[in-house]
Parts: C-alpha cells; structure tokens; sequence
C-alpha cells in the first residue's frame, strides 16, 4: 500500500466525517419553518452530504485495499461531485447577493423590502403561483405564536432580534405607524398611506401580514441568512475534496505503477 493511497484513505475518512456535519447541516435547512415552506432550497446540502458520504466510502475502500476499479469511479464521482458544489455555491452566492434588508429607528430589528432581493428569487418563490402554497405553510406554522409567547411589553419587542420571517409577516411596516398592543396585535395606524403593506395588514391571527410585500421579503430575508452560513460549510468542503482528489489521483497512478511493475517481473 503506498503512501499516496494511505493519505487518500486517511483524507476520504476524514470526508466522510466531514459529510456527517454537512448531512447534519442539512437537516437543519430542511426544518426551518421557511425552508419547510419551499422546495428549491429544502435538500441540496442534505442531498450533496449524502453523496460525499458514499463517494468518500467508496474513496476509502478503493485506496486502503488497492481497487483500482474502486479508485476510477470513485475519481469520476469525486469530479462530478466537485462540480456540483462549486455550481450550487455560485448560484447560492449570486442568488443570495442582493440584501433587502433597512435597520429601523428605535428597533433592534431590520425590516425587508422585496424589491432588496434577486429576481431569481421574487420570480421562484414569491409569485402568484408559487406564494399561496407558500403563505398558508407560514401561516399554520407557529412562527408568529411563539412572538408573543416571548415578548409582552412593548420595549421587549422593539429590542429583540426577530428573524426576517418574523419581521416581514407577523407585524406590520413600522412606517405605518401602528401602536404596539402585542407582538400580533396593532392598532390605530397614523399613516397608513406610507407603504401599501399599512392596509394589508390584519389583527385577525389568521390573517397577520401573510398577504404583504414585507412577509415576502421575509421569507427571502430569512433564506438568504440560512444559505449563507450553509455556503461557508460548502465552502471548506469543496477545499477538502479537492485535495483529496488531487492526492487520489496520486494513489491509482502507484496503483497502475504497482500493476506494471507486477507485469515487469512477471
């Protein structure tokens, strides 16, 4: 066993705990309440850390006992597989770029303006078609419950660090001037011609700010937070698999060295 295969079965070992974090990364994409909303970004990191998992196997088991025929697919699944990282990670950052997000006087957290994000995105999840599948998922999930469930007065709430989902559909636009009587409760806006959002808003629980242009934002607000930490575990990834692949093809050229060397003597 030469050192070059040691390495690669020591590296591909290395890959594959490496795919249990992305794995792990995954399915905490896919159980946040908006990813649990939307298809297109609900398995790609889970789905790509699965891959790793048994293309890194199949690395490991070709290096550290000489299989070569382990070794070529495992080489052609590793390319294909690098270029599919590098591809989800380049849509991911162009897609996720554009920041729609405003900080707000008096409020620690921001608010989100729709037209803030990539057309991609507005095009993909927040058109007609696509957004009342998506409004009703929000509006059953308990993501504006559990506001006040955690927030009574009014200081609290304006002080908190709610998440753009949060943000976008479960109040309504500060601009429009409403007073605070609970997280999910509103009343007597001063100006409600401010944003087109002031006279979507309702206090029915059901109701909320589902139908704004500011809950919209919010769901983007919130992907475009969860898909840029998961690009940095995407990130180091392709770095490792890069390496491992360079340093893999270093094993099956010793182990077609080996071969013809194996024919020599014969």
């Amino acid at each position: 066993m030469g050192v070059s295969n040691k390495l690669t079965a020591l590296l591909n070992f290395v890959a594959l705990l490496s795919s249990i974090v992305i794995i792990g990364a995954g399915f905490w994409l896919s159980s946040k309440e908006d990813n649990q909303c939307t298809h297109y970004f609900r398995w790609p990191v889970l789905i790509l850390g699965i891959l790793l998992l048994l293309v890194s196997l199949c690395g490991f088991v070709g290096a550290f006992w000489n299989k070569k025929g382990f070794l070529v697919f495992y080489l052609f699944c590793m390319a294909l597989l690098i270029v599919l990282i590098l591809i989800l990670l380049v849509f991911a950052f162009v897609v996720t770029r554009p920041d729609g997000s405003y900080s707000v006087p008096g409020r620690a957290y921001k608010e989100y303006r729709l037209g803030g994000f990539s057309s991609w995105l507005r095009a993909h999840l927040t058109d007609s078609g696509n957004w009342g599948k998506i409004r009703s998922c929000i509006a059953e999930s308990d993501v504006c419950v559990k506001l006040d469930q955690e927030y009574v007065t009014a200081d609290q709430f304006f002080a908190a660090h709610i998440s753009p989902l949060e943000s976008g559909c479960c109040k309504p636009p500060t601009v429009c001037g409403y007073t605070y009587t609970n997280p999910t409760m509103w009343m007597n806006p001063v100006n409600p011609n401010a944003d087109p959002d002031c006279y979507l808003w309702s206090n029915d629980q059901t109701q909320l700010c589902y139908n704004c242009n500011s809950c919209k934002a919010g769901l983007l607000g919130n992907l475009r937070s969860e898909w840029r930490k998961a690009n940095v575990i995407l990130i180091v990834a392709v770095v490792i698999l890069i390496w491992v692949y360079l340093i893999a093809c270093c094993a099956l050229r010793n182990v077609q060295t080996e071969e013809l060397f194996q024919r020599y003597k014969m």
